[in-house]
């Protein structure tokens, strides 16, 4: 898609780099512990309680959160895998 845009003039590729910022930017206040979202929901936890969380349940989220990228970072990746037709190529090179 960048390869298209870039094709298109430099505006149109600025307003592409813009819209890719934004999005990594409302991505990033998603509320999972690894992210900013997640620090700022954590706080918010604090607040609530009026004491900080235990360590070990900071190590927990942070685990569990990290976890969750983890697995979508892969899960989109198989799914542009599967998209660009690699794995069925591969299959056939196996196969």
């Amino acid at each position: 898609m960048s390869g298209d845009v870039a094709q298109s003039g430099l505006v149109t590729t600025v307003w592409f780099l813009a819209m890719l910022s934004i999005n990594l930017g409302l991505i990033n206040l998603f509320p999972i512990p690894v992210l900013d979202g997640g620090h700022l929901l954590l706080y918010a936890l604090e607040a609530l309680r009026g004491r900080p969380l235990g360590e070990r349940a900071q190590e927990w989220a942070s685990m569990a959160g990290l976890t969750l990228v983890i697995a979508l970072m892969l899960f989109v990746t198989w799914n542009d895998l599967i998209q660009l037709n690699v794995v069925g190529y591969l299959g056939s090179l196996l196969g």
